[in-house]
């Protein structure tokens, strides 16, 4: 059995001894890319097991070890570990934790000191927490975050979003209802095997499987006109997940819409550019600016490839990070960029710009910077685009999910009747009414 080793501030750290024995526990949020995650994580000789325990347990897991005036993602997050480690069949002395810390002004920067405290209340200390984090904010000896793992989780990163952007596009007019996730998971299963195989992450392999994917997705069989568009935006965590959202993007298709979700790829290049933006307004490292500014360009450059591949097989294409920077100049700055900061807002610009004026604002109640650059900034948009429809909706351990989804169901309502006043400006001036 491994040894148990603190550091001189009394943390427990993850052994190379640990890596061998020990199963790490990684929270579900994004299906798709998490699962791509996990397996290459496996190819670096880590064993991870991705979480899928859900429900009102994990909730009051979360409240038990964690103040309910916490962000609500930290309480989910750090409910769901607790309780797979006490309920989930694993042996409490081999398993460590997994969270990410970007070191950024968000509280989500506190989650693992969080969570430590968590397990020490819950009788389990001695089970080892691991800092996913690219700033050398904590070091463990046996997990590294090396420049070619990182390569490998960014190509996951716009794997997982061409995926997920083909399929919701697809998925609320398939004929054969399940069609599209079977092919989700085929994808999952195919890039697996080609990451085993040393396989899909060279340019020019990256490129031909962009274009069989949008492909293979275009192929599904589709009928009936088309559904109100709902674009999904906030929180990362509760934009994202399933568990933190009540399965809203499952919701929106049974409510008869068409969800559309920015990736997350945008989100890490939001997070790279914030350290650009540093240097720019406060000085630094002009070398550390440049590998940025670099990353970032390599970055988007598999965002240009996946849109001419989505265009090339009919569906709608995605944009680019350069395109969201230039649409939100003149309502934030981009020295906006606490928690999602200026990126929330771009994000609702370029939907409402592309198309998708019907928006779900999630947030965590209490989430300061949603609060300013989500709901804070929704009347400049309305005044700017008359005819936006958004709706902030609060997710916290004591929102009733009725609530949230009547007035997600009211939106929906305001959204075709919009939609039937858009038309008829249409057919009388030949002119499309969203922008004044």
């Amino acid at each position: 059995m491994a040894q148990l080793i603190y550091d001189e501030t009394g943390r427990l750290l993850f052994t190379r001894e640990m890596k061998e024995e020990y199963t790490i526990l990684m929270p579900q949020m994004l299906p798709v890319h998490f699962g791509m995650f996990r397996q290459l994580l496996e190819l670096e000789g880590y064993k991870v097991d991705q979480l899928n325990n859900t429900g009102r347990a994990v909730i009051d897991e979360g409240l038990k070890y964690v103040h309910n005036d916490t962000c609500y993602p930290a309480l989910l997050v750090i409910g769901q570990m607790i309780d797979a480690v006490k309920h989930g069949g694993y042996d409490p002395h081999k398993v460590a934790l997994f969270i990410t810390q970007t070191g950024g002004g968000c509280r989500a920067s506190n989650y693992i000191h969080l969570l430590r405290k968590a397990l020490g209340k819950a009788g389990l200390s001695f089970v080892p927490v691991i800092s996913v984090n690219a700033s050398g904010l904590e070091k463990n000896p046996g997990f590294e975050l090396s420049p070619t793992l990182l390569f490998k989780l960014m190509c996951a990163i716009a794997y997982g979003d061409l995926i997920m952007d083909a399929a919701n596009q697809i998925r609320p007019y398939e004929m054969t209802q399940g069609q599209t996730d079977q092919l989700v998971e085929r994808w999952s299963r195919r890039l697996a095997e080609e990451f085993q195989q040393g396989k899909g992450l060279a340019g020019h392999r990256m490129s031909a499987n962009f274009q069989q994917i949008c492909r293979d997705f275009a192929a599904v069989p589709t009928r009936g006109e088309p559904k109100v568009r709902v674009g999904i935006v906030g929180e990362i965590y509760v934009k994202f997940s399933a568990l933190g959202n009540n399965r809203l993007e499952r919701f929106l298709l049974e409510e008869g819409a068409e969800p559309v979700v920015p990736g997350l790829m945008d989100f890490i290049l939001y997070s790279v550019h914030a350290r650009i933006t540093d240097v720019r307004l406060y000085g630094g490292s002009r070398l550390g600016a440049a590998l940025c500014s670099a990353f970032i360009a390599y970055a988007e450059g598999l965002q240009k490839k996946m849109g001419a591949a989505m265009k090339r097989a009919g569906l709608r294409p995605c944009g680019t990070f350069s395109n969201l920077r230039r649409g939100v100049g003149g309502y934030l700055s981009e020295g906006n960029k606490m928690g999602e900061g200026w990126l929330l807002t771009a994000e609702m610009l370029e939907l409402i710009r592309s198309g998708t004026p019907n928006i779900v604002c999630t947030q965590p109640f209490g989430c300061l910077p949603n609060h300013i650059a989500g709901k804070g900034m929704l009347r400049k948009l309305k005044d700017d685009f008359p005819t936006s429809n958004i709706v902030a909706i609060d997710y916290d351990p004591g929102a009733t999910k009725i609530n949230q989804e009547n007035r997600i169901k009211l939106m929906l309502a305001n959204a075709r009747e919009l939609d039937k006043k858009r038309e008829s400006n249409l057919l009388q001036t030949g002119e499309p009414a969203l922008a004044k």
